[in-house]
């Protein structure tokens, strides 16, 4: 069960009534990824730092403290079996999900008690305190650990200080730096990483993982649970958000409003766009835009004979409505006329097809 929390105590991802990765023991696929670290704490030779890359939502962080646990647990990986299983009740197991351990420290987000909202970046104050860890003595000659979550989230400053210590790490200090988009990463970050890509979960993991959830998250339907996890593209998180009421009344509206794409029902139209307007709507928007992008790929395939000519009308309309959506969003423009751009773009696109 999710612990108790401040109402402070605030990260990016938290969702009502789900545990945070390091709070859960469970993970599900990536067997090659936890294959390779069970393999170098056996060998002894474990790189000093990993680069988790892959979607947001598919495990990364929780592999990330599996193995933090595994390492803190038992350093020389005499105590336990092999790969990256420890008890849940090792002691070890509350001090991560607490982040209490004095070998860890986490580098994340999070809402301090002073401020009202999340800061939006890691700011180099905090990675230079963090890394003070290094300069410290680790208990029972073990490992010191730094869990980056997510490395997109430094500013350039704390890239930098991050960057100095991968150059001259310290004996039996580990990095695990988890990113949803590698290749955005300084080089110089890059190329002192072991990288290790973690691939999106089939449709049957996601099922399996949020089947799994311990109350109080509402356990979903079988259908509901199914389609889900046929959307989520891999995250269980993507897939959590499509359980959400709105979320799936959006969705619904969408399909139906671009099954009618040659005549759009423009009063329906008007009204969706006023439901995406508000800034508290973006993860709506955002599974708008995916909606659109799986109609879009579904129209392509079905008219796959056609001349390319006659449907590269379908693919500008899709590139310039993302382009657009990102526009809004940076500068926190007026979502309506995007979407009602979207739709008549697409009633001259489908019937010119």
């Amino acid at each position: 069960m999710p612990p108790d929390r401040a109402p402070d105590d605030v990260e990016p991802g938290d969702l009502p009534g789900i545990v945070r990765p390091r709070e859960t023991l469970r993970l599900v696929g990536h067997a090659e990824a936890e294959a390779a670290f069970a393999e170098g704490i056996a060998s002894g030779r474990l790189h000093h730092a990993w680069l988790i890359g892959g979607p947001a939502g598919i495990g990364k962080a929780t592999l990330a403290y599996r193995v933090a646990r595994r390492l803190l647990a038992d350093p020389d990986g005499v105590s336990h079996a092999p790969g990256l299983d420890i008890a849940a009740g090792d002691p070890v197991t509350a001090k991560i999900a607490a982040l209490s351990h004095p070998n860890l420290v986490a580098l994340r987000r999070h809402r301090v008690p002073t401020a009202k909202t999340l800061p939006t970046r890691i700011p180099v104050d905090a990675v230079r305190k963090a890394l003070e860890l290094f300069g410290s003595t680790a208990g029972n000659a073990g490992y010191r650990i730094c869990i980056v979550d997510s490395a997109e989230d430094l500013n350039a400053n704390g890239a930098n200080a991050l960057l100095k210590m991968l150059e001259e790490p310290p004996p039996r200090a580990l990095f695990l730096i988890v990113s949803h988009a590698p290749g955005r990463l300084l080089p110089t970050i890059r190329s002192r990483c072991r990288a290790l890509a973690l691939r999106p979960l089939d449709a049957g993991a996601v099922a399996a993982v949020v089947s799994g959830f311990p109350p109080p998250f509402p356990a979903p339907s079988a259908e509901a649970l199914a389609r889900a996890a046929d959307l989520s593209e891999g995250s269980v998180a993507r897939a959590v958000a499509m359980l959400d009421p709105a979320m799936q009344g959006l969705v619904a509206e969408m399909e139906t409003l671009l099954s009618r794409a040659d005549h759009p029902d423009w009063g329906r139209v008007l009204k969706l766009a006023d439901k995406l307007a508000g800034r508290e709507a973006e993860p709506l928007f955002a599974a708008g835009l995916e909606t659109v992008e799986r109609f879009v790929s579904a129209e392509l395939h079905r008219r796959r004979a056609e001349p390319p000519a006659r449907l590269a009308a379908l693919v500008e309309v899709c590139e310039k409505f993302g382009r657009t959506a990102r526009e809004a969003a940076t500068y926190n423009l007026d979502r309506r006329p995007v979407v009602l751009s979207l739709f008549a773009d697409l009633a001259g696109a489908v019937r010119t097809g």
